[in-house]
């Protein structure tokens, strides 16, 4: 008699395990967005209050590392825009090795921990209803998943957030999706950070700018702001370019391979 209400039970508390970490993850991105806190990530923000974050990096070195990690894992998680702006941060912080080194670190675990939500929550359901397009994709991934995951790290055009979901619809196994990750962001990583680590003398060449504007026509006729699309050079995008077509070489060898066996 009590077999069907253990049954739905258990179905409850499968659905549970299966949606529950979803649930909280829309639940707390939702709060951040409302809250406003994602509009804090701007390089004006980071120059105006530069003095009293550098400070505070030279007093608490290790709390502020770790407080810096979970910023990014929470960041990667929620998908808030402006992880490049958060690593031009850690570079600015921490120097660009130390800095480099702990966005790694912090990227990869916030990239896992979507990629195991959306594995359990919903990977199997979408790649069952994905299109023929999709399909190929899968196919790539399932020949050679490493070179592929690590031409989507390498080359900075695609979301981070859409490369943590995609493999995830597409079985890939997680020990390759954390090393095709953490390979393939470094180059990218310590790019971003070895510009932070020079925002030094940008902030102040600006803030001297302002000042003599402010000299000659006033404060109201001048703005002080920083943009993050100017640190971004069309040679470091270039290159990341360049890293992603040296990822898709074993690839393209092995498609050529099979091509020329079939033919035979």
């Amino acid at each position: 008699m009590n077999a069907q209400p253990e049954n739905a039970d258990g179905k409850q508390a499968g659905l549970l395990k299966r949606y529950g970490p979803l649930a909280v993850l829309l639940l707390a991105a939702a709060a951040v967005y409302a809250s406003g806190a994602h509009k804090y990530l701007s390089l004006s923000a980071i120059a105006e209050n530069r003095d009293v974050l550098q400070e505070f990096v030279a007093s608490n070195f290790i709390l502020s590392i770790f407080a810096y990690m979970a910023l990014y894992v929470a960041a990667v998680a929620f998908s808030v825009p402006g992880a490049s702006l958060l690593t031009i941060t850690g570079g600015f912080l921490f120097g660009w090795f130390v800095g480099g080194t702990v966005t790694v670190v912090a990227a990869t675990i916030g990239a896992t921990a979507i990629f195991l939500i959306a594995q359990t929550s919903f990977g199997d359901v979408l790649s069952k209803k994905a299109g023929p397009l999709a399909k190929s994709l899968a196919d790539g991934f399932q020949q050679d998943a490493f070179n592929y995951l690590l031409f989507l790290r390498l080359v900075p055009v695609f979301p981070f957030w859409l490369v943590n979901i995609a493999p995830a619809l597409f079985n890939v196994r997680l020990p390759t999706f954390v090393i095709g990750t953490f390979l393939g962001i470094i180059p990218g990583t310590f790019a971003f950070c070895i510009v932070g680590s020079g925002l030094d003398s940008i902030i102040d060449a600006q803030k001297a700018s302002y000042d003599a504007c402010v000299a000659a026509n006033g404060a109201g006729n001048c703005t002080f702001s920083l943009d993050v699309g100017a640190l971004l050079t069309p040679q470091l995008l270039a290159g990341f370019a360049a890293l992603g077509v040296v990822a898709l070489i074993p690839v393209i060898i092995k498609r050529v391979k099979a091509s020329r066996k079939s033919s035979a």
